[in-house]
């Protein structure tokens, strides 16, 4: 699934062949028997009843598969992250459990580098040439299946190219870079030896690049309220381990504002355009709009075009796809469910359990401005998984081979 994101990216088929992954998943669950369920498993149950649900909503059949590949998402999220859960605590060492979500890192910087040196690349998958016609009059299907190696809005009154490459949307490779920064420190503190540690600390600096690149103003505000998260709990308890490493990131990130002018580059994208005003109204208009369906929503977003549509409901935010799409039981449902994931996280005490347990807390906070309704929701259930494990018992961090 993570290891081959290049080759799934490449064909085109990416967003469409991980419900699969989900599926074969379930399938090695069932077989093995005897599977630990993780804590806030059963609210995902729920939660993923409220969403079956929610179809009886929809307004045309052709919607049906984007909304079924939506689910497929959310189902293959939860299917990794109690997968990696079980694994973990079955002794299984954390490098072998971890290297191919850091595989999956490598990959996403390597393309997020090739946004940055290759940013008018674009072109079709062999996917979306071969999609039938009635398939490729949904935005979103062609979105997902297109070559793009950044995003670039032509409209803008200050066009730039920010990566974007293996999502379809640089947002969307913000949320992940979110939710894979906490898991690639996770790792390091944990594995102390081989090859993959050595490829993830020089590729944590080299990151920042592209994501600087971005410009994506969410990414900065969840992974600072995660950081702020972590040194509060720290210095709560009087202990101050993780000032070196949090300073060691800061100074790099630093340093390549000195090459990279974020934030005039920020603060000139966002005075040039109405890209803040446009959320709020979007905002007010979708909380209208659920007022019609408060319990059930609408099936998914009135737009998956997030850039140009002129009302693109359920869009620009996790909470605003939940909300308008699902209903309002559906999202006080993940709220919960990520509030109860902190609470348990927070028993955590070993230095990659801390980095781990900023995760609920950074998926909460980027909400208002990230929806992560896709491969991001399974990246986020494998290190939760992973953090899950730790608290719950003993875990086998160290690697048995010399060179894993």
């Amino acid at each position: 699934m993570f290891a081959f994101l290049p080759v799934w990216w490449g064909l085109g088929v990416w967003y469409f062949v991980w419900p699969f992954f989900g599926v074969i998943l379930l399938a090695l669950l069932t077989t093995r028997g005897d599977v630990r369920l993780p804590t806030g498993t059963w609210l995902w149950f729920i939660l993923l009843g409220i969403i079956a649900i929610s179809a009886t909503r929809l307004e045309r059949v052709t919607s049906l598969f984007v909304y079924g590949l939506r689910l497929g998402h959310l189902f293959t999220g939860l299917m990794v992250g109690i997968y990696v859960y079980n694994v973990a605590r079955d002794r299984a060492s954390w490098a072998k459990i971890a290297n191919p979500l850091a595989m999956f890192w490598l990959a996403m910087v390597a393309l997020g580098w090739f946004g940055v040196l290759a940013p008018k690349f674009s072109m079709p998958s062999p996917f979306e040439m071969v999609l039938p016609g009635s398939m490729q009059s949904e935005r979103f299907i062609t979105d997902v299946s297109h070559l793009d190696s950044t995003e670039f809005n032509k409209l803008s009154a200050n066009p730039i190219y920010r990566p974007a490459a293996p999502y379809p949307y640089t947002n969307n490779w913000g949320t992940a870079y979110c939710f894979l920064v906490p898991f690639v420190m996770a790792y390091l503190t944990s594995v102390r030896r081989g090859k993959m540690r050595i490829l993830l600390m020089g590729s944590l600096p080299l990151s920042i690049v592209p994501a600087f690149l971005t410009l994506n103003r969410g990414m900065f505000i969840g992974l600072g309220a995660g950081v702020l998260y972590l040194l509060g709990r720290e210095i709560v308890k009087g202990r101050v381990r993780l000032l070196v490493p949090v300073t060691a990131i800061l100074f790099a990130g630093w340093v390549v504002t000195l090459f990279i002018p974020v934030v005039d580059l920020i603060t000139n994208r966002t005075s040039t355009t109405d890209t803040t005003s446009d959320r709020f109204d979007l905002y007010v208009q979708t909380w209208a709009a659920v007022m019609r369906s408060p319990l059930l929503g609408f099936g998914q977003p009135s737009s998956v075009d997030t850039t140009h549509a002129a009302e693109p409901l359920g869009t620009q935010g996790m909470i605003w796809m939940l909300i308008y799409s699902h209903g309002i039981p559906a999202t006080v449902c993940f709220y919960l469910l990520l509030a109860i994931l902190a609470r348990r996280l927070a028993a955590a005490v070993t230095p990659a359990g801390l980095w781990l347990s900023a995760l609920p807390v950074i998926a909460a906070v980027v909400t208002p401005f990230y929806a992560y309704i896709d491969p991001n929701m399974s990246v986020l259930l494998f290190s939760v998984g992973l953090g899950l494990a730790a608290v719950d018992g003993p875990v086998n961090r160290e690697p048995k081979e010399a060179n894993p």
